[in-house]
């Protein structure tokens, strides 16, 4: 008996402990503070800023290919058996010509003047090696500059498409966080229905155990008390969920504990319809900011086009050094072994150096047709990207509208579900005051809980359905984003 006490004790304080850990790990969040922490650590915020680092690391890129190019060659040629010149036998004299195993003589018997010979080269050697450094400058190229310009249109647009994915965070996770806030107000309220009807439960038992009420009032108290914990059961594992999914769109790990703080009351839902539409311009909504940056891009490659046509001008200078060697090991000799009367050192074993720099000018004549079509392209692309304003302010308009219309209802709604619930709340309060002074049944009794149920149940519907209203408005005017996020700013240029 002494080890089944202590083993309980032991198992009551580790689930204390285990409370006590869990608790101290979960986090209490405002709405603000999940949306920032969505906005660090969330996959697609994480991935709009690489795609943000990305372009500036494309402008850096850019930049680059007008800085001077610098490039460094070295060589070691072997060969085993040098290629043989060939020569009129006149010029041959002046060389000797060769004997049958190649080497030079003074005279060939029997050759005439017009006779081909082959001799070998008498200034190279088998060996030879060469070190160069190369710069290379441009000048002028068109692409190049409209490249500079195109690079930095590109970094804004990752700025924008950022921003644009800001947007889409801050409206899954609002949704998601008035998802938790209304199922902690419901919790709240299931345990005051079941409170209310439980002391119902034991009034009415002592009613009845005094001959003031049937057994069957007794029962059917039980069974709205029995339907209420079982619907508060479901609920709970709905809560655990609506956690889960906040937790999923702030990228927050799914085994750390989460609470939300904040009430209902503190969530403003009532806007003015006016405000949103005074001052409107499409230029608020981050898509139509991409689509505006995307046509500048556009349009930078119809003048792309263009600028291939332009010449282009550079300019480079070459420094090397080389030498031949009999041998693969006598080029990495420093000094030569080579003596040649009263001049030391000039011989096959030195290395000498060379240098030369011009100005390449390179002018597009005339390269098929293909330019012609690909600029044609280009255009039709550019007619595409205007078109697609079109299409874009139309569905801003149709997104507008549907919003409105949404709020509006969700408004009406939401007044008409408060007022159902403040009456059955009364109702509820009377018909129990009655039955408890015995001018009233149980029957009643039921019926006006199961009533007020059903009224609450609807009014936090509408209330949600109005709080998303309410994001999905914001949304469409361009108003979702806080206001230290500017739409109009520029990416900086470094």
């Amino acid at each position: 008996m002494r080890r089944i006490i202590t083993l309980l004790v032991g198992l009551f304080v580790a689930n204390v402990a285990l409370a006590q850990q869990t608790e101290q790990a979960a986090e209490s969040f405002t709405l603000e503070q999940c949306i920032q922490y969505a906005l660090e650590n969330s996959i697609a915020a994480k991935n709009a800023d690489l795609d943000q680092r990305i372009a500036k690391a494309k402008v850096n890129e850019t930049v680059g290919i007008g800085l001077p190019q610098i490039s460094g060659t070295g060589s070691v040629v072997h060969n085993q058996t040098l290629q043989r010149f060939f020569a009129y036998y006149p010029t041959a004299q002046g060389f000797g010509g060769v004997n049958a195993d190649g080497t030079p003589k003074i005279d060939i018997p029997g050759l005439g003047a017009k006779d081909v010979v082959a001799l070998q080269s008498p200034f190279q050697l088998k060996s030879s090696g060469i070190a160069s450094a190369t710069v290379n400058q441009m000048l002028f190229n068109g692409s190049y500059l409209v490249g500079l310009k195109a690079s930095n249109t590109y970094k804004e647009l990752s700025v924008k498409t950022a921003l644009q994915t800001d947007q889409d965070i801050i409206q899954q996770v609002t949704k998601a966080y008035y998802g938790v806030l209304i199922n902690k107000e419901r919790k709240a309220l299931f345990d005051d229905n079941i409170a209310r009807v439980d002391s119902l439960l034991r009034n009415t038992t002592l009613l009845n155990q005094n001959g003031f009420a049937e057994s069957i009032d007794v029962d059917r108290v039980k069974v709205t008390l029995n339907n209420l914990r079982s619907e508060r059961d479901k609920f709970l594992n709905l809560e655990i969920l609506g956690i889960q999914l906040l937790k999923f769109q702030m990228n927050y790990p799914p085994e750390k504990g989460l609470d939300v703080i904040g009430s209902i009351q503190d969530m403003e839902v009532t806007t003015s319809l006016d405000s949103y539409k005074e001052g409107f311009d499409y230029k608020n909504r981050p898509d139509y900011q991409v689509l505006e940056v995307n046509r500048k891009l556009q349009a930078l490659n119809v003048k792309n086009m263009y600028a291939a046509n332009l010449p282009t001008l550079s300019a480079f200078a070459t420094l090397g050094y080389s030498t031949q060697s009999p041998t693969v090991g006598g080029i990495f000799k420093t000094n030569s072994s080579f003596k040649s009367g009263d001049y030391p050192g000039i011989g096959p074993d030195a290395w000498y150096q060379y240098s030369q720099y011009g100005i390449n000018l390179n002018v597009p004549i005339f390269s098929g047709l293909q330019r012609h079509y690909r600029t044609q392209q280009e255009k039709l692309k550019l007619i595409q990207t205007d078109n697609q304003f079109i299409r874009l302010k139309r569905s801003i308009d149709f997104e507008i509208t549907q919003a409105t219309i949404s709020f509006d209802n969700a408004m009406k709604t939401l007044v008409a579900q408060k007022a159902n619930q403040d009456l059955a709340a009364n109702i509820a309060r009377v018909t129990k005051v009655k039955y408890e002074q015995g001018v009233g049944s149980s029957l009643e009794v039921t019926d006006a809980e199961n009533s007020l149920r059903t009224a609450q149940t609807n009014y936090y519907s509408a209330l949600f359905d109005a709080m998303v209203a309410k994001v999905d408005i914001d949304k469409a005017y361009g108003k979702l984003l806080p206001a230290n996020q500017s739409l109009n700013s520029q990416p900086e240029n470094k």
